[in-house]
């Protein structure tokens, strides 16, 4: 009977998928009503690492070529030209050199501190909301935990009422009240790691785009 099945799982794949998120969601409802939060929290990182991710990869862009001409522009002496050339830029470098090309008749002192201000305010665009997967990283795994300790609870507290002492009904109440846990502490793994990847994305641009801005304060 066994091998019949397993035929019939592989002339017709799509029942094995079905079967498989059927029995996944069967389990993860078997955590009881904690399993809701900790679900909605992994939506939502998910939710934010995609928005965050797409920001930072439009805006977070080191065009060589606009580094170029800015400077090529600055060298011959045409500000104008150099600042049209960053105003028309979209990305984060772009808004940093316009603000500090944009100072007319200041020092390259005051431009630099311009441009410094707004690459400040362009990282903490990049940073927005970031810091909910921190928090979404240490909440979930204490939900998991809180469900997994009211289910052990629930379990003995049922025993004593019943004063009778069943390894079959612990461990199958027990393992379900783990899957709290293990969920929570999947959540938060999940959530800590896209944290730490945007900070890295947000790091490394900050880097290239402190490079190219003193390229370009070295010509002013």
């Amino acid at each position: 009977m066994l091998y019949n099945y397993i035929l019939l799982l592989i002339d017709q794949p799509h029942l094995k998928d079905t079967n498989t998120v059927n029995n996944v969601a069967e389990l993860l409802m078997k955590g009881g009503f904690i399993m809701i939060p900790i679900i909605l929290l992994s939506i939502f990182s998910i939710y934010l690492f995609i928005e965050r991710f797409m920001y930072i990869r439009k805006s977070a862009v080191v065009d060589q070529d606009l580094i170029y001409n800015v400077i090529d522009e600055l060298r011959k002496k045409r500000n104008e030209e150099a600042l049209i050339h960053a105003r028309n830029d979209s990305t984060s470098l772009g808004r940093i050199l316009e603000s500090g090309l944009n100072q007319k008749g200041k020092t390259s002192k005051d431009a630099e501190s311009y441009m410094e201000a707004t690459a400040n305010i362009e990282i903490s665009e990049m940073e927005k909301n970031t810091g909910y997967l921190g928090i979404i990283a240490g909440i979930a795994p204490m939900l998991g935990f809180i469900g997994t300790i009211s289910g052990v609870i629930k379990i003995f507290y049922n025993i004593s009422l019943a004063d009778n002492i069943s390894i079959g009904i612990i461990a199958g109440g027990l393992y379900q009240k783990m899957i709290c846990s293990g969920t929570g502490l999947i959540v938060g793994v999940i959530a800590y790691s896209c944290y730490h990847y945007l900070q890295m994305m947000i790091d490394r641009y900050s880097i290239l785009m402190q490079r190219q801005v003193n390229e370009v304060i070295k010509v002013l």
